[in-house]
């Protein structure tokens, strides 16, 4: 890389921090969640609008860094009695929000806009996409992601994630040979489940030395240095398996987690102080790299790409939009919770984010896509990722007092 080429990127990194933080403040005077100021910050600085920086790869990088991060410190803060009490809600919220918006996605692109059947499931591939990282992000600025609703909703992302990952190599196989193997797909779900299984054993294995050698060493930052390495090595472990490379830093973060214990290893709990330290350590880190993610987000987002004359971009992006909800929003109506809580965590599974992103990017880059219909979806992802922060407040606002602070009898609240 040339000097000047550095210049310019460590200016980028610069500009992409600073505007980070002033959109964010801006945005929580005005009455929204911070996330909704970096996403503006990305859409700003990028082609939709100042063109000041372009998402290139040491960003993207960076970005995706800040992504494990948060998923890690979720996995810190989730309290698994709570997950797994909520684990058969979770599975059910999860599975509907996956089925009905790829079926209404993929219909409506066959019988309405007359598109061919990869097309049509692409998109219905790119509609049953749920973002983890808005969506807790969400749920943190609002106090509510360690409630039983933001359990609810953390399971049914994550499985969620791993639906789509399997539905992702599926359609890619397909999109590329014309068939699909099914030794190839049964590979990926065994090797993601092997993940599952292996990595929370050999976290929690880990912890003890962890906390041994930070007692011993007299240099500080010991736990930043160890941790940020293990949730690095975890994510390229788990995305070499198939998963999702950010799930590495949710199952590091669970493993870590002081209400997560192994049911054979009595030896190998961490401490409860010992974990506090972790998240104490940790935050400045998280908090550096994770709003780089969501400006990348925003970055991402050429709205001058799109055609806005297009008869085709109003009809088919507000379509599916309304769709794209209505799939989320439905998943919640088949569990027994009250009706204020099923409407919560429906619009908590609604924003596609990333995970959206990733399914048009691939649409585009093996020629599924046509700019017209990328343009569309790229649309859909936006309408969601950008609107949801804001009604999900407001329905908070509104409603979050009629949401228990607890879950079923029996389940008490976290520290």
């Amino acid at each position: 890389m040339e000097a000047h080429d550095t210049q310019l990127l460590l200016i980028q990194i610069a500009v992409v921090l600073l505007a980070s933080r002033v959109f964010a403040e801006a945005a929580q005077k005005l009455g929204a969640p911070p996330l909704i100021g970096e996403l503006a910050a990305g859409i700003v600085l990028g082609p939709s609008l100042l063109g000041w920086v372009s998402p290139n790869e040491v960003l993207k990088f960076l970005a995706e860094i800040g992504i494990i991060l948060l998923l890690f410190e979720v996995g810190l803060d989730t309290d698994m009695e709570r997950l797994k009490q909520a684990g058969p809600r979770a599975g059910v919220v999860a599975i509907a929000g996956f089925v009905l918006p790829f079926f209404l996605g993929t219909t409506a692109s066959l019988y309405i806009f007359d598109l061919p059947i990869m097309v049509s499931l692409f998109i219905g591939g790119t509609l049953t996409a749920t973002s983890i990282g808005i969506t807790i992000r969400v749920l943190s600025d609002l106090g509510r992601h360690k409630e039983y609703e933001g359990q609810i909703v953390l399971g049914a992302a994550v499985i969620d994630d791993l639906l789509g990952v399997f539905l992702l190599a599926v359609l890619f196989e397909f999109s590329v040979s014309g068939s699909v193997s099914l030794v190839n797909t049964g590979n990926i779900v065994l090797f993601v489940g092997l993940f599952f299984v292996i990595a929370p054993v050999l976290a929690k294995a880990l912890s003890p030395l962890i906390q041994r050698y930070h007692d011993a060493s007299r240099l500080p930052g010991i736990i930043p240095i160890v941790l940020v390495s293990m949730v690095l090595l975890f994510a390229a472990l788990a995305q070499n398996l198939g998963a999702p490379h950010l799930l590495g830093g949710f199952v590091a973060g669970i493993a870590l987690s002081r209400r997560f214990f192994l049911p054979f290893g009595a030896a190998l709990k961490v401490d409860a102080e010992f974990s506090r330290k972790i998240q104490v350590e940790m935050q400045p880190i998280i908090h550096l790299f994770t709003p780089i993610f969501f400006v990348m987000v925003g970055l991402s987002m050429d709205l001058r790409a799109i055609d806005w004359t297009s008869p085709f971009i109003w009809v088919f992006s507000v379509l599916m939009t309304v769709l794209a909800i209505i799939g989320k929003l439905a998943g919640p109506w088949l569990i027994r919770e009250s009706v204020p809580m099923r409407i919560a965590i429906g619009m908590a599974m609604v924003p596609r984010g990333e995970v959206g992103l990733i399914f048009a990017e691939l649409g585009r880059v093996t020629g599924v896509f046509d700019p017209a219909v990328y343009a569309g979806v790229v649309l859909v992802i936006v309408y969601t990722t950008l609107a949801s922060p804001f009604w999900i407040k407001h329905y908070y606002s509104r409603f979050g007092g009629r949401l228990p602070m607890r879950g079923p009898p029996g389940l008490v609240s976290p520290d």
